[in-house]
């Protein structure tokens, strides 16, 4: 049981293993009262004047105490990280890492203005909407209530924190950074004297993407020789119905014609 979900755990593409898995430690170390929300939230006084750096990365880790509210957000973060990681991501990791940074220094920007403390719904609001906008003919179904297409998902959502007494900033700045993502990234590039503006670092392929494989790579000769516990001989195969070890029989020679 414990090894199948070790294997399951594993299976998880890895961005969305280590973000989920650390929003989950994070709240529970808060429940358990070995840290405090005091310790984690933005606050740009303590970050600059007595270098309490680990708040900028804390503020998205800690979605409130276990409850509804903290399930509803894991769910989708989890769901559509994943879905994003291993859909328009997959294998460009180091892509999905620099939309993480991206996202999140935009929305630390803007949390400055908004006087807002904890982005970590912020986020999961944007990675729904980047994946609502590249999935636009996917049909959603909101608990049996509502069908709609998935590029109203993020609307949808607003809506319903709204119904739980929820501050909708949170959710708008959410959906504001996914459009400039998106704008800047799938929409701008395919415009008329538009161009890439988002250029992932070469650093950050080197951490997170394997080396691609040359196509025009040929190996070398004494690549393809045989081992030192091989002869060329010993790598023909055998011919047709003859067995390994099994000597070719010779055939027999012809008498001599007889005049």
């Amino acid at each position: 049981m414990a090894q199948t979900l070790t294997q399951e755990y594993m299976q998880i593409p890895a961005v969305t293993r280590a973000y989920t898995t650390a929003c989950v430690l994070t709240t529970a170390a808060v429940q358990l009262e070995l840290i405090t929300p005091f310790q984690l939230y933005f606050n740009p006084d303590l970050i600059l004047r007595r270098y309490q750096v680990w708040r900028l990365i804390t503020n998205f880790l800690f979605f409130g105490p276990l409850g509804f509210s903290f399930l509803f957000n894991m769910i989708f973060l989890f769901r559509y990280c994943r879905m994003l990681e291993e859909g328009s991501f997959r294998g460009r990791t180091a892509d999905f890492v620099f939309m993480f940074l991206f996202g999140g220094m935009l929305m630390t920007l803007f949390g400055l203005l908004a006087n807002l403390f904890f982005l970590g719904q912020a986020f999961t609001i944007m990675l729904v909407y980047v994946w609502s906008r590249r999935n636009p003919y996917v049909r959603m179904n909101f608990f049996g209530l509502l069908n709609f297409q998935a590029p109203f998902l993020p609307w949808v959502l607003m809506g319903f924190s709204l119904l739980l007494g929820n501050s909708i900033v949170v959710d708008l700045l959410g959906i504001g950074v996914g459009h400039v993502y998106y704008f800047l990234e799938d929409v701008f590039p395919n415009q008329p004297g538009g161009r890439k503006l988002l250029i992932t670092p070469a650093i950050l392929k080197l951490i997170f993407d394997s080396p691609e494989v040359d196509p025009n790579y040929s190996p070398l000769p004494e690549e393809q020789a045989p081992g030192p516990w091989l002869t060329p001989r010993d790598q023909t195969e055998p011919e047709h119905g003859q067995e390994e070890g099994q000597e070719t029989p010779q055939e027999p020679e012809d008498p001599d014609p007889q005049e």
